[in-house]
């Protein structure tokens, strides 16, 4: 993400279970395996799927595989701003 001059230092993941009882306009899952193990969220919520390449499934060089990353990346920042302009 530095890469695009984002800075995720000290950002840290979120068990999604502390999340399932918040109000949600949208649930996005990017991978199908999160798609599979996505909980059901009591409150109404649209939920989606975008189904993109799992990279931390890449393999090859270092290099091989940041691309993949990177790739990834871009195609879900193009399909937000896409999704955001159609809303």
């Amino acid at each position: 993400m530095a890469d695009i001059g984002i800075d995720l230092g000290g950002h840290t993941s979120t068990v999604v279970d502390e999340l399932v009882d918040q109000p949600w306009d949208y649930v996005i899952t990017v991978c199908d395996a999160a798609n599979e193990a996505c909980p059901v969220f009591p409150k109404k919520t649209s939920r989606l799927h975008w189904s993109f390449e799992d990279p931390s499934q890449a393999t090859g060089s270092d290099d091989q595989r940041f691309e993949v990353f990177r790739r990834v990346r871009d195609q879900i920042k193009q399909r937000i701003a896409n999704w955001i302009k159609s809303q």
